[in-house]
């Protein structure tokens, strides 16, 4: 198991946090802040510079086509004065994820719109659209994906395994034969990590502590490479990629979302937090529950307090994530090391 190491003690704030090396993200949100903006709206100044970017293909327009060859974008943003939450999942058309997740937030009672209903609402909103959100790039790799029989993918317990489809369930009695031994349980869980990794499955999650000391959280991703359409991660799952309390800090997340959804690590970092761990321990712990049951998962976090304290956990790969406060000027990282 690999765990990465706390790197900074900054007692004061503003603070901006991503994951990975951002570095024009978190330049972004702090330009924002330094403007006298408040912590949602840096954070979602970052996030969308990302998306502009198109930072490593898995953020914004243009990357991680599914089944389909199409790219579609999951969001959020959250306010940790309030506990207002935006998100948008699976929405097609509309570059601007995450200040699509903004007026769900603003203007809305609801938490989450999805699909084409989301872009609808972002586009009656004012939002440009409706755009394609492929790329030449994400055409070419879907190409690719399909003259490989469409391997690797999502699917399981189907036949045919070796075809893009359509897939049918195996008979029930097939399922039925032999034992169930742990032996099979982990070749299913461990299959996952042959299409899992930085440049195919990631996002960016951003915390930020205003000049007042009040914190908000962002995600945005375009999701995994070859998902199978409709699939949403935990990118627009509050808990799940990040989470924010005022009272208490934030977290953010990336990685193996199909996995790290069931277990709602960053809500768990910040409840563990308010009892009292350091953001260090409390990184660790997360990701340990989770490794526990998924050895071979691929993920990470990073906590920050409410005080400007800060460290990172994962696990399954190197991880590296951003800070910007007053006096750093620049991107402070992490590397994951095994747990002794």
């Amino acid at each position: 198991m690999a765990l990465g190491h706390e790197v900074g003690n900054l007692g004061h704030y503003p603070v901006v946090v991503s994951t990975w090396p951002f570095v024009e993200a978190v330049r972004a949100a702090w330009r924002a802040i330094e403007s006298g903006f408040s912590a949602v709206d840096a954070v979602v100044e970052g996030c969308s510079a990302c998306e502009e970017l198109r930072c490593d293909g898995t953020v914004g327009p243009g990357g991680s086509p599914d089944e389909n060859g199409e790219t579609t974008l999951d969001a959020l943003v959250m306010n940790g004065a309030t506990m207002e939450v935006g998100a948008v999942a699976a929405m097609k058309y509309v570059k601007d994820g995450i200040k699509a997740a903004r007026l769900v937030m603003q203007h809305t009672g609801h938490t989450l719109l999805v699909g084409e209903q989301a872009s609808a609402f972002a586009i009656s909103m004012g939002l440009p659209g409706p755009t394609n959100l492929s790329s030449s790039e994400s055409v070419q790799k879907w190409s690719k994906w399909k003259e490989n029989r469409c391997q690797p993918n999502f699917w399981k317990n189907i036949v045919p395994v070796d075809s893009c489809g359509p897939y049918h369930p195996k008979d029930i009695a097939e399922l039925g034969k032999g034992t169930c031994s742990s032996a099979n349980l982990m070749a299913a869980v461990e299959s996952r990590s042959s299409h899992i990794g930085l440049h195919n499955h990631d996002t960016i999650s951003m915390a930020v502590i205003d000049k007042e000391g009040h914190i908000a959280v962002g995600t945005s991703t375009n999701g995994a490479t070859y998902k199978i359409p409709g699939r949403v991660g935990d990118g627009p799952i509050a808990g799940s990629s990040s989470y924010a309390d005022d009272e208490v800090g934030a977290c953010g997340a990336t990685g193996d979302g199909d996995i790290m959804m069931r277990f709602l690590p960053c809500y768990q970092v910040v409840e563990s937090m308010r009892l009292g761990m350091e953001p260090k321990l409390a990184a660790q712990d997360a990701i340990k529950r989770i490794a526990r049951k998924f050895p071979d998962f691929v993920g990470a976090v990073f906590a920050i307090n409410k005080n400007g304290l800060h460290a990172g956990a994962c696990h399954g790969w190197t991880f590296q994530y951003s800070v910007r406060s007053p006096g750093s000027g620049g991107c402070g990282g992490i590397h994951c090391l095994p747990l002794k």
